[in-house]
């Protein structure tokens, strides 16, 4: 008998212990999956004149592109604005704006920089990526500043967002046109924004709206970059987001894949919504695709309820207007018009 009692306990110990082991195992997995860092992501303070701005090239070469930058200059200073510029922003390594380590060092120079209140990106092309796991974010994390691009820039703001601060998505140095009335309303937006006015837009109505409401922060940005993140530290988790997407240069078959991918790792499965920008230059195959980009998009979402808005003026058309990354919005879509209120 005692030797009976003694096994009995012994066996209810050990599936005490599994059960408790097991449980722990299983309750931190969960925790892993849906604990967010961050429910409200940290907001740069805004501009005031007397703030510098620093100009920096992280992707891709500038070459003869000394008056875009000059040009740059002169709008922030009419803004009340100082500038400065990276040290290596004009060298060239082959597709490049200087090594790699070249234009780690003027970004990170300038993240750490208590001196600067925002950073503007000279221009995209490629390059971001191979910088992104050189450059240490925890000064910035304490001071936060506003970054400033889009297209390959996607990659900073992703990484940005994961750190849990706000960025803007807005036109480039390399953006200006020789007569900035041509894209007044971009420039418009992007001082805007910087200042601090409230944000909001009303966008053409389309017939390929996928009608609803949501309330999320806005997150990415170029498809190819967000493509280019998943399954690494700097993708974004959309889980209760709303989701901007824009591309140039791409066949639509192109545009398609990297949808399924995105689609078949989870991408989209919590996202709330999703907002189209520019889908510029598309290039056409051989063998053609059969419907429209708008179509492409909406036949890729089928399987979701969340609302879809078309007609973005962002991306890589000269209307390209400030998206304040990380922002909670408000998003409206009916066919004949759709509403983006930033809170």
């Amino acid at each position: 008998m005692y030797f009976y009692l003694m096994l009995r306990n012994f066996q209810i110990l050990y599936l005490f212990c599994i059960a408790f082991f097991f449980g722990i195992q299983f309750s931190n997995s969960q925790n892993a999956v849906t604990d967010k860092p961050y429910t409200t992501l940290k907001q740069p303070p805004y501009l005031k004149a007397g703030d510098t701005v620093a100009i920096v090239a992280p992707s891709g070469i500038l070459k003869n592109r000394e008056d875009e930058i000059k040009q740059a200059q002169d709008l922030l200073k009419r803004w009340g604005l100082h500038v400065v510029v990276g040290k290596h922003i004009f060298k060239a390594e082959n597709h490049f704006a200087g090594l790699d380590d070249e234009r780690c060092e003027d970004l990170q120079k300038v993240l750490d920089n208590p001196t600067i209140s925002a950073i503007w990106c000279a221009r995209g092309g490629y390059g971001t990526v191979r910088i992104l796991d050189k450059l240490n974010f925890e000064v910035f994390n304490k001071s936060p500043k506003w970054l400033i691009g889009y297209s390959d820039i996607t990659a900073l703001h992703s990484q940005i967002h994961n750190e849990g601060i706000e960025s803007l998505h807005a036109i480039m140095c390399v953006s200006l046109p020789k007569d900035e009335t041509e894209i007044e309303a971009s420039i418009s937006t992007f001082k805007n924004t910087l200042f601090g006015e409230p944000l909001s837009y009303t966008l053409e109505g389309s017939t390929y709206n996928k009608t609803g409401q949501a309330t999320g922060q806005l997150v990415g940005g170029n498809l190819t970059l967000l493509h280019t993140m998943l399954g690494s530290k700097t993708s974004i988790d959309t889980s209760g987001k709303i989701l901007f997407i824009e591309e140039i240069g791409e066949y639509k078959y192109h545009i398609d894949r990297m949808l399924q991918s995105l689609k078949r790792a989870g991408y989209f499965d919590n996202c709330q919504g999703v907002i189209v920008g520019d889908m510029s230059k598309m290039r056409t195959n051989t063998t053609l695709w059969g419907t429209s980009i708008e179509q492409l998009i909406l036949d890729a979402f089928s399987e979701y309820n969340f609302p879809i808005a078309f007609n973005m003026p962002a991306g890589h058309e000269k209307d390209n207007r400030a998206l304040i990354l990380g922002r909670t919005i408000n998003l409206s879509v009916s066919k004949n018009k759709s509403s983006i209120v930033f809170n």
